[in-house]
Parts: structure tokens; sequence; C-alpha cells
């Protein structure tokens, strides 16, 4: 092909660059050019691709995004009361929540209590239920009012104010325009121990009824506390299943694998047989005196607290709950529970305590009843006085610690049945870590520790992260362990959103419940990406 030659066009007397003829585009067999065939090709493997997960995409899309998006919503929306009491939501809309009602917004609900009542789905319940949960009693208010609407005249806020004269109460009224708006922050509000009001302000709770923030800090009290004890348990055993021969490495493995082949409800079963007052752990702790051994150590420890620092001792025993005068001691000790009892409430305790099995009967209880039957109420209770008393030094005796239905069952259970999630992304992890570093490191001056904390440990960072998310966001959702162990002080949030979806049909709340509880969980997933990092985590 010819070249066009170019001469100088520039004072200077420079050449142009000759021009390049263009390149003939590389074509294939059947002459479509190559580039456009590869495309196509890709093309075709990425659709291929896409066929082959599609199912599963389609599944988790029907089975897990849609219901939790569907879940979440309701969080915000309760159509409730609007869909069945037109007349009355458009006649509150324009209310300003704190004025005295009118004789519209009277007649208005006269006429929609009338078409609830004769509606053929009966739904006064389900709208009485929702005003309910803003205001305890009106239920009952709506249910009977509904009865007598029919034969209502006007003026209608008299006729409403005579059969039941709540009607006349504006905190009604402001507990109808809350549950008359569809899309609401209430239960959202609820969820954190705070209330919507009529006039769009969002206010704290009673103290009575702030209960669900306490659930969820105990909750996430309970998840991290679990996480750090898997941490603690299962690093040395995933170090020993990665550095021990095969042989021993395999058994190692199975018998960590050995819990996921038990159902986790004869697993929690099995733990309240081993924790309980009269189970395997407190039968074998007395009779090596280890028991004996925590309580005169938390006796000497709160002397000293006493002694050293009492301000800051009481603040600490009213933080933790824990009775200085030894009412109760740290864990609970089943003799000082007994005493206490027959101290406070006399005879009522010794009968309990007379219905009990005598299997069951610690020594406290034993000697109580013993004088009780022998000399009566008063010389039992004064030998409760004189244990008490010989209790300040050393104990009971017979120390036996209620381990179970209280927040120390929920720890140990849950432990032990997400430990196998901790112990094995930590094996992955450093089954992969090279023993010639360590020996390098130790060839160079480093002592076992230097070389294990500056080499080894680092490198199974990845393995902790991974680990400690994945227990994490199990503990923080768990339900079936605290509900079977857990007591009142060992429930989880989980407890209370299955409450209000089994029981009190609550569904909105327990979205809200749900939604916060989510909230949480994706603030630690972005926590641990900014400090850790996700690219980090390794699962081998």
């Amino acid at each position: 092909m010819a070249v066009t030659e170019v001469g100088t066009d520039a004072p200077g007397g420079e050449a142009r660059k000759a021009k390049q003829p263009k390149p003939a585009p590389l074509l294939a067999a059947d002459g479509t050019p190559l580039r456009k065939k590869l495309r196509q090709a890709l093309m075709l493997s990425r659709m291929r691709a896409f066929a082959l997960v599609a199912p599963l995409l389609l599944f988790i899309l029907i089975a897990f995004v849609i219901p939790i998006f569907a879940f979440m919503v309701q969080g915000f929306y309760d159509n409730e009361y609007a869909k069945f009491m037109p007349r009355s939501t458009e006649a509150l809309a324009d209310w300003d929540g704190e004025s005295e009602p009118t004789e519209e917004m009277y007649a208005a609900m006269v006429a929609d209590l009338v078409a609830a009542r004769d509606h053929p789905d009966r739904p006064i319940g389900r709208v009485a239920t929702r005003v309910n949960r803003e205001l305890s009693g009106t239920r009952s208010l709506f249910t009977s009012t509904a009865r007598k609407a029919a034969r209502m005249e006007a003026p209608f806020k008299d006729a409403m104010i005579k059969a039941d004269k709540d009607w006349a109460d504006i905190e009604t009224w402001q507990a109808v325009k809350v549950a008359s708006t569809a899309w609401t922050p209430a239960y959202y509000a609820a969820s954190l121990d705070f209330k919507y009001t009529a006039t769009g302000d969002i206010v704290r709770q009673s103290e009575d009824r702030r209960i669900h923030v306490t659930l969820f800090l105990r909750t996430l009290e309970i998840a991290f506390t679990v996480t750090v004890l898997t941490i603690l348990l299962g690093y040395p055993v995933a170090w020993l299943m990665a550095n021990l021969p095969l042989r021993t490495s395999n058994l190692l493995l199975i018998l960590v694998l050995l819990p996921f082949w038990t159902s986790i409800l004869v697993r929690t079963t099995a733990w309240i047989a081993m924790l309980q007052g009269q189970g395997v752990l407190n039968d074998v702790a007395d009779w090596s005196g280890i028991n004996s051994m925590i309580v005169w150590a938390e006796l000497r420890f709160a002397e000293l607290g006493d002694m050293l620092w009492p301000s800051v001792w009481q603040e600490i025993a009213n933080r933790f709950d824990v009775n200085l005068a030894y009412d109760r001691l740290a864990l609970a000790s089943l003799c000082a529970n007994d005493v206490n009892q027959v101290l406070n409430q006399g005879q009522g305790a010794l009968d309990g305590l007379a219905q009990r099995a005598a299997a069951d009967l610690t020594d406290c209880a034993t000697e109580m009843l013993a004088i009780y039957n022998a000399n009566g109420v008063e010389a039992a209770v004064a030998k409760a006085r004189e244990l008490k008393a010989d209790a300040g030094f050393a104990g009971y005796g017979d120390e036996r610690f209620s381990m179970i239905y209280n927040k120390t069952g929920t720890l140990i259970a849950m432990t032990h049945i997400l430990l196998p999630f901790m112990v094995l992304p930590l094996y992955s992890v450093m089954k992969t870590i090279k023993p010639s570093y360590l020996r390098a490191a130790k060839s160079l001056g480093a002592t076992n520790w230097v070389a294990f904390w500056r080499v080894y440990f680092p490198q199974s960072v990845p393995g902790i992260g991974a680990g400690a998310l994945l227990v994490f966001i199990l503990a923080i959702g768990y339900y079936i362990t605290p509900a079977l162990v857990g007591g009142q002080d060992g429930q989880m949030i989980s407890n209370f959103i299955d409450f209000h979806m089994r029981r009190s049909l609550n569904w909105p709340l327990a979205a809200a419940m749900g939604g916060v509880l989510l909230i949480f969980v994706l603030f630690f997933y972005w926590l641990y990406d900014r400090i850790v990092g996700i690219d980090n985590m390794k699962l081998g």
C-alpha cells in the first residue's frame, strides 16, 4: 500500500510522522470480527452462569429479602383502624390533638362504630385492639360502645359520654388519633421506650414502662460476652487442631463437629440437668470444695471493698444487684436463698420448703425444717438468723449455686452451643499459617511468646474477625436457649419479639423491634469493616 509522504510545514523544518495505514480487523472463521465474536462468547458465558444461580437468587429473594422487607414495613405501617373507620380517621386528621373534641368527631365515630358492627368481618375487635395498644382499657370501651351505637341520636357527644364517660377524656381521643395514622413512627418509638403523641411529638415513656432499651442492652451484653468467651476458649483448641499431627487433629475436629449431630434443643436441655441446684456441676463443685472457696473469696473481696472504697463498692453492688449484707451472694447461693426466704416470709417459706423433695433440699433448708417440725415457726426463724450470722465469714457450708434460669445459665449454654462457630473459622485460617514462620522468628532470637505474639497471632486475626462476627450475629438474635434457661434476667430481645408475634399478636411492634435489632447488626458490621476491614476476613 502506498504511503503519502509529508514535507515540513513549520519554519523549524520538523517533519511530520508519516500516516500509518489502519490495520485490518481480525476476523473469525465465519468472517465475523474477532472482538465481536469474543463479546458474544462472554455474554453467553455470563448468561449461562446467571441461569445456574438464578434459582438460588430467586429463592433468596422470595424466602428471605421480600419477607424481611414486608416485615420491616409493618413497623411503620398499620392501617387496621383507618381501613375500617374511615369517617373518624378523616375527622381526626385535622384535629390538633389538644383542643376539645368536636361534635363532628363524635358523629363520625358513631357512624364508624355502627358500620364496623354491621360489617360481615366484624372488625370492631381488631379496631379496639389497635387503639388499646396506645391506651390500655380502650378495647372494652370500643366494643361496649359499638353495641349501643345504633341506638344513639344527635347530639352524639352527649350520647357517647352517657354511654361511657371515658369518651369525655381527651386522652381517649388522642389515642384514637395516633391509631388512625396508617404510616406512623409509634411502633419504632415504643421499641425504644418512647411514645408518639397525638400532637406529633415523641416523648419518653413513664419509668415503669421503659423495658425495651434495657432488653436491647442486655442482648448486646450477652452477645458480646459470649463472643469473648468463645474466642478465649476456641483459640487454644483451634491452635491445637492446626499444629498437632493429622491423626490427632482429625480426632479433635470430629469432637468439635460432634455437637452439630445433636439437636440444639437436646443440648440446651442437657445444660438444665447440668446446671440446676442438684445438678452434676453443683454436685462436683460441692464435693470438691470449689463452691466454698468461691464463697470465701467473694466474702473476703466484699470486706476488702468495704474497707478500701465503701462508696465505690456500694455503687458497684447497686449496679450489679449484689447485696452487701450477704442477703444474696454473687452466684446466688441456694442456701442463702432458703435462709432469706424464711427470714422474709416466715411460715409461708417453711411450708414451701416442706413441699420439696428431700433430695432437692439444701442443708440449711433441712435444718430449718427439722426445727420447724419440732419447735414451730419462731424457732425455725431464729435458726435462720443464726445461719445468716455464721455465714458472714465462710458462707453457709452447703454452697450450691443457682446457675439456671438466669443470665449465668444463658451465657454458659450459649457459649457451648456457639463455640464451634468460632473454632472452625480460626482453624481454617491457622491451617494456612506455615510453621516455618515461627521457626524463622526463633532462629532470629525471638522467644516463644514474642514469636507467637509478633508473628503468629497477627496472621490469625482474620480468623478471629470472621469467627467473632459470625458468633456475635448469631448470638444477638438467639431465641431457643434464652427461652429455656434464661429465666427472668437471662431473656433477650428475641424472646420479646416472639411474645409479640405469638401471644400479644402485636406484629407491628415485633417488626419495629426486629428492625432496631437489624440496625444494630448492620452498625456493628459497618464498625467491623471500618476497624478491621471486611476484605481482611478469611474463612480459610
